[in-house]
């Protein structure tokens, strides 16, 4: 059966009159007989009494037609639902991002985001670069923000922003140069495998000429806050996100090295494939548009 069967079904049954129903309709009242003697004729029931010119429900009609308007109160539900969906009045956006991205660089932007769009809702999980690619490949989420690049075919990756390491430690570095022979006597601190930073870190070491597998390195930690609370009673040398070091840098309880280190960039993973919801599309809109505000900050202070 259709939805128009059964829209005609309980006009007909409410004004017990097939003419009425066909007016109310809009519809002719051969075409409104000929839907009602289609259901009737598909499930071998009758639906109404037919008594001279008159007809009134049958026991079947009566019973159907709470089962009819059932049906039609959940599919103009429905209806709605994909209407506000397709507003962003309605929904959910899934996110995943590596721990700086989501400690640091993402909160302003959620927050903007959900002033824009109060009624969707956000899910945020956080994982390193590894694990957040692996959780958009497996579509348990719409969009990741990793630091580093991902080599995956399916998925699609841009740069959206970006930040700088930095390598400190509790005291002042020495004034000599940071050389190859530094780095490998100094006692490190660092993220584990698989996270942006110490991918990025590493990388930073091979064009030293340092294999970081021959580090002297003292902790393997699971996140940004470990790794600096370590550094900062002491126990080495680490390379973080500037994000992550600044207030501790002000305070006095880090110190930075005079080493330029290249700018991180943050990308964006989606997947190829699978549906790009609009809440997704709507939260890149907006990150896009507070990177064209910085910028415009910038050559101002700068002009």
């Amino acid at each position: 059966m259709t939805f128009e069967q059964l829209r005609i079904f309980i006009s007909v049954a409410e004004r017990q009159h097939m003419t009425a129903a066909s007016q109310d309709l809009h519809l002719s009242q051969s075409a409104v007989s000929s839907a009602i003697a289609a259901l009737e004729n598909r499930y071998d029931v009758k639906l109404f009494h037919r008594i001279g010119r008159g007809i009134s429900l049958s026991e079947a009609g009566q019973l159907f037609l709470e089962e009819a308007r059932s049906i039609l109160r959940s599919a103009e539900a429905a209806e709605v639902m994909l209407k506000e969906i397709g507003g962003l009045k309605r929904g959910i956006l899934r996110l995943v991002a590596s721990q700086t991205i989501a400690s640091y660089w993402l909160p302003p932007l959620l927050l903007d985001f959900q002033k824009r769009y109060p009624l969707l809702d956000l899910d945020v999980a956080i994982a390193n670069s590894e694990q957040a690619a692996l959780q958009v490949e497996q579509g348990r989420v719409d969009l990741g923000f990793v630091e580093g690049e991902v080599d995956h075919p399916l998925l699609a990756q841009w740069p959206i922003g970006q930040d700088h390491l930095l390598l400190v430690r509790s005291t002042p570095f020495p004034e000599k140069d940071i050389d190859a022979d530094y780095l490998r006597s100094a006692r490190w601190v660092v993220r584990e495998k698989g996270s942006g930073t110490r991918s990025t870190f590493d990388q930073f070491l091979r064009l030293y000429g340092v294999d970081p597998d021959s580090l002297d390195t003292v902790l393997v930690l699971p996140s940004n806050e470990a790794v600096r609370t370590a550094v900062e009673a002491g126990a080495g040398i680490t390379a973080l996100s500037s994000f992550v070091v600044t207030p501790a840098l002000k305070a006095g309880v880090l110190h930075a090295a005079d080493l330029d280190l290249k700018p991180r960039p943050f990308f964006a993973l989606r997947h190829k494939e699978r549906y790009r919801s609009k809440a997704s599309d709507a939260l890149l809109d907006l990150i896009r548009e507070s990177g064209l505000m910085r910028e415009k900050s910038l050559d101002a202070r700068i002009g």
